[in-house]
């Protein structure tokens, strides 16, 4: 588990879908928009993964999962959703999360940005939109790898 159930979500998003399994608490950005209002749209897509021309859209708040539905059901209790279903983004809020880029250690007061594979990075990692800070380190991480984030992107998305 990524995302811990202590958290402060004050501005949330419902206009991505997400075509791919993931762990929430990681960093979202946007892989294709629609035009228009677009919050029915397929292809307003969300990703863990960069791309040329993405930007930062907020953290995950549910977990994508790929399974048979005619043999199981979709467990509601852990927030999980289908792959390719509709997903809900925090946009301004903090978060304890573990998706903090590998061998980095944030600090308290230190900024986030975008990094690899749903990932906050310490440092900026890329020429590009990678460079914009997403959010504040609120605190160093514990022994189990969490820290809590405060997350700023409310007009983004």
């Amino acid at each position: 588990m990524a995302l811990k159930g202590d958290r402060t979500e004050s501005i949330q998003s419902i206009s991505y879908f997400m075509n791919e399994t993931a762990t929430r608490g990681g960093l979202a950005v946007m892989s294709t928009a629609s035009s228009g209002v677009g919050l029915d749209s397929a292809a307003q897509l969300a990703t863990y993964t960069w791309a040329s021309g993405s930007y930062p859209i907020g953290i995950l708040a549910q977990d994508m999962v790929n399974i048979d539905q005619t043999k199981y059901h979709i467990n509601q209790y852990k927030d999980e959703v289908q792959k390719g279903g509709k997903v809900r983004i925090i946009r301004q809020g903090w978060v304890v999360t573990d998706m903090i880029y590998p061998g980095q250690t944030p600090t308290a007061g230190g900024i986030g940005y975008v990094g690899h594979s749903g990932y906050i990075s310490t440092s900026q990692l890329g020429g590009d939109a990678r460079n914009r800070a997403v959010g504040v380190f609120e605190t160093t991480k514990d022994e189990d790898g969490y820290a809590r984030f405060y997350v700023n992107l409310p007009n983004i998305g």
